[in-house]
């Protein structure tokens, strides 16, 4: 996300010139800024692998995706890694610029998708505690809790899977979690200068004891304490890198403890009872996904090569990951309703005998769908993209592909 400079006026003076002076060994404690103050190409790779990441597990199921990357991990961590360098100005200045580039967005998305909801049948009474539905409506303006949705069928308008609904409302808790992250997150960058250690693993133990089965923890509140405890320390990493206080460490260190730390994640997932006709899935294990998480993002940042421009091999890729973190948040929230809309258009393609008799392994392949899908998010993003840029009070620009300077050829 862009942010805005707060620039102080400095009263210039030449001092006279110091007495040379010895380097101290002590490391810095000021936080880490990334050299020339530019955009970080690693950590903008970073977020466009994560969202990639997301539309094809939710295309294709496969439960070894998020073992691979956990993309929701990721995007906490470069995600606190903005909001630490954010509030070297106001919190309450930086926390509201954040929700102005968070909500107007999601507004959008629930206005159209809202109302594709009542008009499918869903109301009031659909769920059975009409008291609660009005009061919870709210939570599609402040995401304090998770937005109500249907999760009983409806008609699909005769077109769609009668679950189009629970399956658009998807990315809904990542907004609440993040909504949750940034109001917190000047008391979090607080005592992570005090007590970093403590606090970075706060959240770890929070998630032992919620999912502990030793109390039950149901409810919309334990909800929203439970996706909370899962990533905050990814959160904190995030922080952590931002603040030096990861550098500080002896450079062996993370990648020493990092993978006993996914070891204990992924022997957590392989331990828990399985159901012989559902893969195990971490997204489904909080503790084992929280481990796995932590672990995974503390190797990323501890490899960090903060690159202002990009290695030679990676240069063509530029204007997609460009596009990706300009758009990160419209591509989030729309991927999963362009998925859903795939799969009438691709059922009509049964209707014509050539594929049917000679193509039926393209008809029931999940890369067909995703084929669909993907010019549909391109389409969403045309439609709807544009909020993010009032959001963020920038030049309106219909698709933001990342433009070359002018007179350079490409390579």
């Amino acid at each position: 996300m862009d942010r805005s400079l707060i620039q102080d006026t400095l009263q210039l003076r030449i001092p006279p010139s110091p007495p040379p002076q010895r380097p101290s060994a002590e490391p810095s404690s000021q936080p880490l800024k990334h050299n020339g103050g530019g955009r970080d190409r690693y950590l903008d790779l970073l977020r466009a692998l994560a969202l990639i990441r997301v539309v094809a597990y939710h295309n294709f199921s496969w439960s070894w995706l998020p073992t691979i990357f956990p993309s929701m991990g990721v995007m906490f961590a470069l995600a606190g890694s903005l909001m630490a360098r954010s509030l070297a100005r106001p919190a309450l200045g930086v926390i509201r610029g954040r929700l102005r580039r968070l909500l107007p967005p999601m507004w959008l998305f629930g206005a159209i998708t809202l109302t594709a909801m009542l008009l499918d049948g869903w109301g009031p009474n659909s769920e059975g505690h009409p008291g609660r539905w009005w009061p919870e409506l709210a939570f599609w303006i402040l995401p304090l809790s998770t937005p109500p949705y249907p999760t009983s069928p409806l008609p699909g308008f005769h077109i769609l899977q009668t679950s189009w609904a629970e399956q658009a409302a998807v990315p809904l808790w990542y907004l609440r979690a993040y909504l949750w992250y940034v109001l917190l997150s000047p008391l979090m960058l607080h005592a992570l200068r005090r007590r970093p250690w403590t606090t970075l693993l706060t959240p770890l133990a929070l998630c032992l004891a919620i999912n502990s089965g030793l109390f039950t923890a149901e409810g919309r509140i334990w909800e929203t304490a439970g996706d909370f405890a899962t990533f905050g320390s990814c959160w904190l990493l995030g922080m952590a890198h931002q603040e030096g206080i990861l550098k500080k460490l002896a450079p062996y260190l993370i990648p020493s403890v990092a993978p006993l730390i996914m070891a204990a994640g992924l022997y957590w997932l392989l331990t828990r009872p399985v159901d012989p006709y559902t893969p195990t899935d971490m997204d489904s294990v909080p503790i084992a996904q929280a481990l796995w998480s932590f672990g995974y993002v503390a190797l990323l940042l501890h490899l960090s090569p903060s690159w202002n421009q990009w290695p030679k091999p990676l240069q063509r890729w530029n204007g997609l990951v460009g596009l990706l973190n300009a758009r990160a948040v419209s591509i989030y929230l729309w991927h999963t309703t362009a998925l859903i809309l795939a799969i009438p258009l691709t059922d009509t393609l049964w209707s014509v005998n050539f594929l049917y008799q000679h193509a039926q392994w393209l008809l029931t392949s999940p890369w067909l769908p995703l084929m669909t899908a993907i010019p549909l998010i391109g389409l969403q993003v045309l439609i709807f993209g544009w909020m993010e840029d009032v959001a963020a009070k920038r030049p309106l620009r219909l698709f933001p592909w990342p433009r070359r300077p002018h007179g350079k050829r490409r390579a």
